[in-house]
């Protein structure tokens, strides 16, 4: 829609984890090489914790892309599921068909035939599971046995373990002590901080094709930064809508009157069920005097937290663990299109 406005190839702000926008800011730089290592070590089970939106799955695709030519690998994500429907996700990823509807019995026989194969064949056998948090206690105690199978000098399978902090609050519960002990190394990824978040910017655009140095200003840059908490899907959103908007406007610069224009369409509380009771009061830079004088750079006061209905919009807020609503996503793309449509700025 934008591309060919600001001479971009592809788009620079996608929602799917291609591992060639990978930004590996210092923290998910050590969480790779820590995440590599264990493997390479052959210590068995690792383990990646993050809120929400922080890149996971596409540090983990990167992670398997190093193994892809020396090992048979398994990425699951179906984590609503039993012990027995875990296990023939397993054999399926892993290319064993045949697996599908076996009896735990004859699943682990045959899960077993295929690491000794592998092994044989001096490939490893990695197994990474997103999403763990929503693993039943039944589920990862399953897991956990899969690490008996090894030979006396070495494991023949790595596991890593993915998910938000509920996979920790899991691991550190006393039912799963086994598990959390069997865990060598923990990876972890925090927010960005704002430099970070002008580079991971900065080298998303780059690699979508943009010659010039950049289309945001610095006030733009300071408030993706804010409204964004550091957390990359967020700060994915907002560009994206800004550089829509930019391009309904033929705006090829993004400068504060977008985002401020941007951050008061992703703002749901005129468009839930009973606008009238706000769930958190008014912020003051999106009122019409801060939109006129322009101060969002120099607030009198500074502002602190994001809307809870914004953030839910923008995706899990660390802070209150809040998400959207399918009524509020439908409300907000309803709203996005009708702008897109109008080629105006939202009157509102």
């Amino acid at each position: 829609m934008f591309l060919d406005f600001y001479g971009l190839r592809e788009e620079p702000f996608g929602v799917t984890p291609d591992s060639r926008f990978l930004y590996l800011s210092p923290e998910h730089r050590e969480a790779l090489a820590s995440l590599y290592y264990g493997i390479e070590a052959g210590r068995g089970f690792l383990a990646l914790i993050a809120v929400p939106g922080m890149g996971k799955t596409t540090l983990l695709f990167h992670l398997l892309e190093r193994f892809r030519s020396t090992a048979r690998t398994a990425f699951l994500f179906q984590t609503q599921c039993n012990s027995r429907e875990f296990m023939r996700f397993l054999l399926t990823e892993l290319g064993c068909e045949s697996g599908v509807g076996q009896d735990p019995v004859l699943m682990h026989d045959e899960f077993n035939r295929l690491l000794l194969q592998e092994a044989r064949a001096g490939r490893r056998c990695i197994v990474i599971v997103d999403e763990a948090q929503n693993l039943d206690f039944s589920v990862l105690e399953t897991i956990r046995l899969l690490s008996d199978f090894e030979t006396p000098r070495a494991k023949l399978l790595q596991i890593v373990l993915a998910g938000q902090p509920g996979l920790a609050d899991k691991l550190a519960h006393p039912a799963l002590a086994q598990l959390r002990q069997r865990i060598s190394l923990i990876g972890r990824l925090n927010t960005l901080p704002p430099h970070e978040i002008r580079n991971y910017m900065q080298y998303r655009l780059k690699m979508a094709g943009l010659k010039q140095q950049t289309v945001f200003t610095d006030e733009a840059y300071a408030m993706i930064s804010e409204l964004s908490l550091g957390i990359p899907r967020n700060i994915n959103n907002l560009c994206f809508n800004a550089l829509s908007l930019g391009f309904a406007l033929s705006q090829k610069t993004i400068g504060g009157d977008i985002m401020r224009e941007v951050a008061a369409d992703l703002d749901l509380s005129s468009l839930v069920s009973h606008p009238g009771e706000r769930s958190c009061p008014p912020d003051p830079r999106f009122d019409g005097a801060s939109r006129e004088s322009g101060d969002w750079a120099q607030p009198e006061r500074p502002y602190t937290q994001v809307p809870p209905i914004m953030a839910s919009t923008l995706g899990a807020d660390p802070r209150t663990g809040e998400t959207v609503t399918p009524l509020e996503a439908k409300a907000y793309m309803q709203q996005v299109v009708q702008l897109l449509r109008n080629g105006t700025r939202n009157p509102n």
